[in-house]
């Protein structure tokens, strides 16, 4: 009695696992990816509020006009849910109508860490 041989169809045990293995790896792949795109949205975040930060004490030195004294200052600046810590520093400059005033802007939960530094420098008002 002489059998015919019938093709087969389907995938041996083989073929499934090597497509899972490279299921699996591109899978993860994608979580890595996806995982350092979230990481560097929240930086960019913290630098955007940060920014906010430094620029709403550089701007409400224009408009009141402030000639800030010479010397340090450290304040709280938070900006949304973040808690920041803003450090303005004002200078001398060779005109004696300028001062030269730097905002820092750090991150509480990480203060040797800082995010963003501004300057200035602010014009003596007239009288």
């Amino acid at each position: 009695m002489a059998r015919s041989h019938q093709a087969q169809r389907g995938f041996t045990l083989l073929e499934v696992l090597v497509a899972l293995v490279i299921v699996g790896t591109a899978l993860g792949a994608g979580l890595r990816a996806v995982g350092s795109l979230t990481q560097n949205s929240a930086g960019l975040r913290a630098a955007m509020m940060a920014t906010w930060s430094a620029e709403n004490r550089l701007v409400q030195i224009r408009l009141g006009q402030e000639f800030p004294d010479v010397g340090k200052r450290v304040f709280d600046c938070p900006q949304g849910d973040l808690k920041l810590v803003c450090q303005e520093d004002v200078f001398t400059s060779p005109n004696p109508l300028l001062r030269r005033v730097e905002v820092s802007v750090f991150d509480v939960e990480n203060p040797n860490r800082r995010i963003v530094k501004l300057v200035q420098l602010v014009p003596r008002p007239r009288l």
